[in-house]
């Protein structure tokens, strides 16, 4: 059996063919979309293996350019990671940086390559320490609200987490009942 249909445009084409063809489309578009829905699962285990905990800032002053933001990062799967980086609504620039003491001066600097997240470890983010750098803020932030910041890992991706603005001289999160010295 030989069935023909013609389009508008005077071409013809065999059903037999049309059908075959629309057949296999709709295979290809299967085996796609189940890979498609295999590589967001695997994100989501990467992703699942960093827990952030305690997240927090200070209180900045009215035109100051800069803050801090602090934390804990757990670890808790079989291979490292690394924080690479993030994003704000709230400021122009997130780095991650240390504090180095040099001849008693106490100095800032960005991490280029990032902070090591062990596999298995924790890494506490304090004032005087690792920590992450608001640069360029819009506007001071201020004691009480919570500010949206996107932390990028290398292979865990971005994890979002909400910073509590804490008072100008704090040294922890006012919810951490630790003193800020540990790690």
């Amino acid at each position: 059996m030989h069935i023909k249909t013609t389009r508008p445009m005077g071409r013809t084409i065999h059903s037999a063919l049309a059908a075959l063809g629309a057949a296999a489309l709709i295979l290809a578009t299967g085996a796609c979309s189940s890979e498609i829905e295999a590589d967001p699962a695997a994100s989501e285990s990467a992703a699942s293996e960093i827990a952030i905990t305690a997240p927090w800032s200070r209180e900045t002053a009215e035109g100051q350019d800069a803050g801090g933001a602090f934390m804990t990062i757990a670890n808790s799967g079989a291979g490292g990671d690394r924080l690479i980086g993030g994003s704000t609504p709230a400021a122009r620039e997130v780095q991650v940086h240390t504090v180095d003491m040099t001849d008693g001066v106490m100095r800032m600097r960005q991490l280029t390559d990032g902070l090591e997240i062990p596999a298995g470890g924790t890494v506490t983010l304090k004032p005087g320490s690792y920590h992450i750098m608001l640069m360029g803020l819009a506007q001071p932030l201020t004691q009480g609200e919570t500010v949206p910041l996107t932390l990028t890992f290398e292979k865990a991706g971005a994890v979002e987490v909400e910073l509590a603005v804490q008072p100008v001289g704090s040294q922890a999160s006012m919810g951490d009942a630790s003193d800020g010295d540990d790690g």
